[in-house]
């Protein structure tokens, strides 16, 4: 396992800078950011992806269902004097009548089980305000890491690609060969059910009601300029389905 996934306070300043540098940006084409806008994050995790904007002065709010997450993010936000307000809570449970005008959803759609996902898409258009914007950033299912095999113990494992498209016995097999712990092998299996395509993701939109506005993928993910040093490459055109292999993320604004 990677050494940043231990350190969660390194992982929150990456994700910080990451937001900064291009989500921020990115969001700036479709809508002004400015004090006083009601931002959400769901799947907020230590809140990293709300620094800058609470930096310009917007009132951000993370939900995240994990109590330890919660707490680092309160944490953090506290050592940096910002202010931040986080639920610990199921987001498909989460029942308010605020609405927000932008709503972050990154790295947590591929998390949903498939039979969620329209719900949660609806329930996070249910919660836009007029005007307002859905930021989506997800790793395409089949591209090299798209199964999180990063967060194995096993070296040879964790650097594997495209080791998460084997059948569903034969990955479990190899996963308990390399030794990886009975809760990290669950884990991976999860994902692996809940993986998803650009295809699906759009097919998902369409049902759900969601216009996409612009959607941008990525050969070398952004966020790979804080994890590895590698400057972002937008992808060229690919046909359908072909270019789930070679996308590390996707990015879509919807209204």
């Amino acid at each position: 396992m990677q050494q940043r996934h231990l350190n969660r306070r390194s992982y929150f300043n990456e994700l910080a800078n990451t937001s900064r540098d291009f989500y921020l940006k990115y969001l700036g084409k479709f809508i002004t950011i400015k004090q006083g806008l009601q931002v959400l994050e769901i799947g907020c995790g230590e809140g990293g992806n709300l620094v800058p904007f609470a930096e310009k002065g917007c009132f951000v709010t993370g939900i995240d269902n994990s109590e330890i997450r919660i707490s680092q993010a309160i944490s953090f936000f506290k050592e940096r004097n910002l202010n931040g307000s986080f639920i610990c809570e199921n987001f498909l449970m989460h029942k308010t009548q605020l609405k927000y005008d932008i709503i972050l959803v990154h790295d947590v759609i591929e998390h949903i089980k498939p039979e969620y996902k329209i719900a949660f898409v609806t329930l996070a258009q249910k919660l836009l305000s007029v005007g307002g914007v859905i930021f989506w950033g997800f790793p395409a299912w089949q591209m090299p890491f798209g199964g999180h095999q990063q967060i194995c113990s096993n070296s040879l494992i964790s650097h594997c690609p495209f080791i998460h498209l084997l059948p569903h016995c034969l990955y479990k097999i190899i996963l308990r060969i390399g030794k990886e712990n009975e809760r990290c092998i669950n884990e991976l299996l999860e994902i692996k059910k809940c993986g998803i395509s650009i295809e699906s993701f759009e097919k998902i939109l369409s049902q759900s009601n969601c216009k996409i506005i612009n959607r941008i993928f990525w050969f070398i993910n952004p966020h790979y300029k804080q994890k590895f040093g590698l400057p972002p490459i937008k992808l060229l055109y690919l046909p359908k389905y072909f270019r789930n292999f070679f996308c590390t993320s996707c990015f879509y604004i919807t209204n």
